[in-house]
């Protein structure tokens, strides 16, 4: 399928993997993304562009190829030591795709939990340095009562 038939009027992440193959893999199994496209790079070894679905989004894939870079650098979050942007999901059961996460490689960075703003949260690290968020509502939480709890929260004064 070519990204022409995708609508494509929302932000899509564009990950570099290394190596892209594993971690469409990992995300096909840890999340039940649908591979769309995947378009081999010119000596076939890597990926130069790939397209998953997963729930009602996308994300695009590349492989890390620092010799097309013009300061000559891998941007994979590994060679970089990490990242700072996180993906949020939000799931039908927190605690299930958190574990699913983590069994089929993730490493978790928080265990699921109720939080003071309404959901179950968990957060993950996936085997190829992109950080991951993920929860699902457990109760609406009025502005002001958002603006207590985290006050409450942050202060260290439980009520």
């Amino acid at each position: 399928m070519s990204d022409k038939n995708i609508e494509l009027r929302a932000p899509i992440a564009h990950l570099v993997c290394d190596p892209c193959s594993e971690a469409i893999e990992f995300y096909v199994k840890a999340f039940g993304a649908e591979e769309l496209q995947r378009v081999p790079g010119p000596n076939g070894e890597k990926i130069m562009h790939a397209c998953l679905k997963i729930d009602d989004g996308y994300i695009f894939l590349v492989d890390d190829f620092p010799e097309f870079n013009p300061e000559g650098k891998s941007q994979s979050p590994k060679a970089l030591g990490g990242s700072p942007v996180t993906i949020h999901r939000y799931v039908d059961n927190c605690d299930d795709a958190f574990k699913q996460a983590i069994d089929t490689g993730a490493t978790g960075k928080m265990e699921p939990q109720d939080t003071f703003w309404g959901d179950r949260y968990a957060a993950f690290v996936d085997p190829f340095g992109h950080n991951w968020s993920i929860a699902h509502r457990v109760k609406n939480v009025s502005d002001e009562d958002l603006k207590k709890a985290m006050n409450e929260e942050f202060s260290g004064e439980k009520c």
